[in-house]
């Protein structure tokens, strides 16, 4: 019997680009055309070839555009 413990989205720190297409509800697409339109923002990390994105600081970057 395993007793692993998840993190839930809502309470991570970066979201793998799945993650954040579903906590956020915009498309895969749209979020990789978005970290890569917004490399230096702040809110993208690079792991390798791995991309997160910092969740808060994503939220606020949303919260300051109109349109995507």
């Amino acid at each position: 019997m395993t007793c692993e413990k998840q993190v839930q989205i809502k309470d991570k720190f970066c979201l793998t680009i799945d993650e954040a297409s579903e906590y956020f509800n915009i498309g895969e697409k749209k979020l990789r055309k978005i970290v890569a339109d917004y490399m230096d923002s702040g809110f993208v990390i690079q792991n390798g070839v791995k991309v997160l994105i910092k969740r808060k600081r994503f939220e606020d970057f949303l919260e300051d555009i109109t349109a995507l």
